[in-house]
């Protein structure tokens, strides 16, 4: 019988979902259930290559779940080979520095954590419920995006802001995207050996965009903070500005302080600049055709991934390697060689043919033949990390 997990992945408004088996190698199923909360709900899942489509009648985590345990009923030998389920878990804060099976005192953790994320805690906790309720028995398993950064000293996570505030409340960066940068710190391991003794620069970027500083296999700086809307300019986030624009914005368009945050967190970024989209691929085919505010909207972004990455660098004593992952940073040819064209001070330099050439879902080196730090495409795949957590906790 093999040792299959279910990697469930809850969003505010979607649930994505796996089951991997062969030691998370081998992804038997996959899908995903999107527009959740909306008469709109549909579940795809895609099995032997073959991709299905159906409605979700409520719209709900639990509906969505449920479909799932249905579609497993209706496929026993998978089923039955079920020992774990993994759950991403956005924040936990300080509470949680590893993956941790979970009860009742990582339930409550986790609802402590929620007001640093009102939109996915409370999603996470539905379908960790949710998922208890269906598959009694099997053991479950938290992994943080946050725990991979409990390693940054005090100089990198507090703000500059009365002690106070975090004595009482909390309130300090936290950083995300730990398992992706956990995952890709692993593999870059494998492939340059010795450089988990080295210094390494990640850049995860999506639709939520990130850097990450790793010396020596540990986070040693972050760009987000308390929220995902710290750091980089994203697709819909703003990334970092003058706080006080909060309240100008407010002002001027006659709305609330918490409607302002909102425009940064949902109409800002990519599309924001743009006016277009915040998808990539859209602005990199218009900016082809001649759209001068798509070209305007991703060369801003690369400006600010590499002012980001040159600041995370300051807490390494050497830029080893250079790794863009995500699916902008493992696709988007244009935009990796902004990123290293702005970075050259620091001696980084990309090979353009080996940029244009890398192919899609490999591992690529991109180095410039002499050039000290190598510059690497490689491949995130955080449902394998979550995998391997929940194999090892249980096995314990």
């Amino acid at each position: 019988m093999q040792n299959n997990i279910l990697v469930v992945n809850c969003g505010s408004s979607s649930l994505k979902f796996a089951v991997l088996a062969n030691a998370g190698q081998l992804t038997l199923v996959e899908g995903i259930a999107e527009r959740l909360g909306s008469d709109e709900s549909v579940i795809s899942i895609k099995y032997e290559g073959e991709k299905t489509q159906s409605q979700l009648i409520e719209g709900t985590h639990k509906e969505a779940v449920t479909v799932i345990k249905q579609w497993l009923d209706q496929h026993p030998d998978i089923l039955q080979g079920l020992v774990g389920i993994g759950h991403r878990v956005v924040h936990g804060g300080e509470t949680f520095a590893s993956s941790i099976i979970i009860d009742e005192y990582v339930i409550n953790g986790i609802e402590e954590c929620a007001k640093f994320a009102p939109l996915h805690s409370p999603a996470h906790i539905k379908g960790i419920e949710v998922t208890f309720e269906l598959f009694p028995g099997i053991p479950q398993v938290a992994v943080f995006d946050t725990s991979f950064h409990q390693s940054l000293e005090a100089e990198q996570y507090l703000y500059p802001i009365p002690m106070s505030y975090y004595r009482n409340h909390g309130f300090r960066k936290y950083g995300f995207h730990g398992t992706s940068y956990r995952y890709i710190s692993h593999q870059l391991a494998k492939t340059s050996p010795g450089s988990e003794q080295q210094g390494v620069l990640v850049a995860h970027l999506g639709n939520g965009a990130s850097t990450c500083a790793i010396n020596c296999g540990q986070s040693s700086d972050t760009s987000m903070g308390i929220t995902p809307l710290e750091g980089l300019m994203m697709g819909t986030r703003s990334g970092s500005l003058d706080p006080s624009l909060i309240s100008f914005i407010s002002q001027a368009e006659n709305i609330s302080q918490d409607a302002a945050l909102d425009v940064l967190n949902k109409q800002s970024g990519l599309l924001g600049v743009s006016e277009l989209s915040n998808d990539c691929r859209t602005l990199e085919e218009a900016m082809l055709s001649g759209d001068e505010r798509a070209k305007l909207s991703l060369d801003i972004f690369a400006s600010r991934t590499a002012k980001y990455l040159a600041s995370t660098a300051t807490t390494l004593d050497s830029i080893d390697h250079l790794v863009f992952t995500g699916g902008i940073g493992e696709n988007s040819i244009y935009l990796r060689e902004q990123i290293c064209q702005r970075l050259k001070a620091f001696g980084i330099k990309l090979d353009n043919s080996k940029n244009q050439q890398a192919p899609r879902g490999e591992i690529s080196n991109l180095t410039f033949e002499g050039c000290r730090t190598q510059i690497w495409v490689i491949p995130t795949n955080e449902e394998l990390m979550i995998a391997l957590d929940t194999i090892s906790l249980i096995q314990k």
